[in-house]
């Protein structure tokens, strides 16, 4: 074998190496943008890199598989419909309270699916993984809530923010939620 073939398939290799890496890193990057949706690209513009976002998003699955997460059981669900079904109706006299409890009771729902109640950004990143379609939602309510917690929202504004919660609020459930609950009618 001469030189130059040695070098000719060394290069063949290096090649054929490289093309698999790219190959598996897009595998990777399609499947994280799958899971995360929206979530994917806010992250990839909030880092301002891909390679960053997509180990951001690796790590919150390796967190959140080790959490003891759990569907809720029939009595739960129950009594937390029908406290999101009383916090709505409440809306119409105490808008600024209602948007309070509403926040207050979608974070009894996270604990009790089993997730760590860490600040919001950790919430907000550990309910992503399993989420991604209502993270948007619960950021833009915790937002808005802040806001109406600091008398800087409109009526509106909070309205918007149940409206909001309520995304995230049924997405936990696994059951839409009207305010004429009947628990009889809870399916799971």
């Amino acid at each position: 074998m001469t030189t130059l073939n040695i070098v000719l398939i060394a290069v063949i290799v290096v090649a054929v190496a490289f093309a698999v890496v790219m190959y598996i890193q897009r595998q990777r990057s399609r499947r994280l943008r799958d899971q995360f949706g929206p979530e994917y690209d806010r992250l990839v513009g909030d880092r301002g890199n891909q390679r960053k976002a997509e180990h951001e998003l690796a790590e919150r699955q390796k967190r959140v598989g080790k959490l003891h997460l759990r569907e809720l059981d029939r009595g739960e669900i129950d009594r937390f419909a029908n406290s999101w079904s009383a916090i709505q109706t409440q809306f119409v006299d105490a808008p600024r309270e209602a948007v309070a409890r509403a926040d207050k009771l979608v974070r009894e729902v996270m604990e009790a699916r089993g997730y760590p109640m860490g600040d919001f950004e950790q919430r907000a990143a550990d309910i992503s993984v399993d989420h991604p379609d209502v993270v948007s939602h619960y950021r833009t309510a915790h937002d808005l809530a802040g806001r109406g917690a600091a008398g800087k929202a409109t009526t509106e504004d909070l309205r918007q923010a149940m409206v909001h919660y309520r995304a995230l609020f049924e997405d936990l459930l696994g059951k839409p939620v009207t305010s004429e609950y009947h628990p009889q009618e809870v399916t799971r």
